[in-house]
């Protein structure tokens, strides 16, 4: 599960999308959002799911506190302040449920101390997107999941678009 804090409807529309779709696409099975309400995001993100498979969920949550507070598991939170992915990938992979925190404005430092780990997947600059999905891949082991009998399937080929 990934928690996206501080969405702005009008500013992070696409960046919010962007997370729930490499959340999708790498292998979460839900994105709760924070922030303003979003229903043209959520609707699209759910078209998306629709067609393309899976079992993915958006949801919007009032309040960040609360949803990290309530939740049972492990939580991380992706910062370039953190330890280094590769050092404690090991660690959290032993997790059964997990809680993925990505900042959109800046992160409160009360989120710093509320979870079990501050990782990196580097200590530069970065979007959230990317490091969600650099997180996602190395937690993985690179697998994708299985979408099912989706709608629209890219079949792979060496040049050109091709759809099933």
């Amino acid at each position: 599960m990934v928690l996206r804090l501080g969405h702005r409807a009008a500013r992070d529309k696409r960046i919010s999308t962007h997370c729930a779709l490499v959340a999708r696409a790498l292998g979460a099975e839900t994105l709760i959002y924070t922030g303003q309400r979003d229903s043209e995001m959520e609707a699209s993100v759910r078209k998306l799911s629709a067609q393309w498979g899976g079992k993915f969920r958006i949801e919007h949550a009032a309040s960040w506190r609360k949803a990290l507070k309530d939740f049972k598991g492990g939580k991380i939170h992706l910062t370039m302040y953190g330890l280094p992915v590769q050092q404690k990938i090991s660690e959290i992979r032993k997790q059964k449920n997990l809680l993925i925190i990505i900042g959109g404005e800046k992160v409160p430092m009360e989120v710093y101390h509320a979870v079990d780990w501050n990782v990196s997947v580097t200590s530069q600059p970065h979007s959230e997107v990317a490091a969600l999905a650099i997180f996602l891949y190395e937690f993985f082991g690179g697998k994708t999941p299985d979408f099912g009998k989706a709608e629209r399937r890219i079949i792979p080929q060496k040049a050109g678009k091709r759809f099933a």
